[in-house]
């Protein structure tokens, strides 16, 4: 009879409460290229010649990063970059007014995101390119975005542009 009792007392009791499982992108990788989000004004480095606006939001539960760079000339477009954790390197999809479309890989290198991609005709003459972009915080609160092309398959590399990033007017800084 005891033993009846104690099945029917088993079988009423409560299951266990599991603990819920962590958000599917919060691991630190996910969180590295957080310091890019933001609301920018967007300068040529070392000049004060404002160049773009840029928002940069983190997206769908921090799962990935979406830009929407809004040049003062010329043809604005927009990145999504995400963590790959099965590739365990980082991914952005780059994609313009123009119908461009290139996609960057790459990872932390030091305090700096840097990605890499070939790019269609950014090369000397039209000629396509590797581009290496490095985006790294600044003390300030900025974020400079450097990029550079190469033609001859990472020999050698030649500047392709340098912005920095400052909090737009108005704006709270990232973080």
């Amino acid at each position: 009879m005891l033993a009846v009792i104690l099945l029917l007392a088993a079988q009423s009791a409560a299951p266990p409460q599991l603990a819920p499982p962590p958000p599917a992108c919060a691991t630190p990788q996910h969180r590295q290229l957080d310091f890019w989000v933001g609301s920018w004004d967007v300068y040529a480095t070392g000049t004060d010649r404002l160049v773009a606006r840029s928002l940069i939001e983190r997206r769908y539960d921090g799962c990935a990063i979406r830009e929407n760079w809004m040049p003062l000339r010329g043809q604005g477009g927009g990145s999504f970059s995400a963590w790959r954790p099965g590739k365990a390197r980082w991914r952005q999809t780059w994609v313009d007014s123009s119908g461009t479309w290139v996609e960057f890989t790459g990872g932390m290198d030091g305090n700096a995101m840097v990605l890499t991609g070939t790019w269609a005709g950014s090369g000397a003459n039209g000629r396509d390119g590797i581009v290496r972009m490095r985006y790294s915080p600044a003390p300030n609160g900025a974020v400079r975005q450097h990029g550079q092309v190469s033609t001859d398959n990472g020999a050698t590399w030649t500047d392709s542009f340098d912005f920095t990033y400052r909090p737009a007017a108005g704006a709270r800084p990232p973080g």
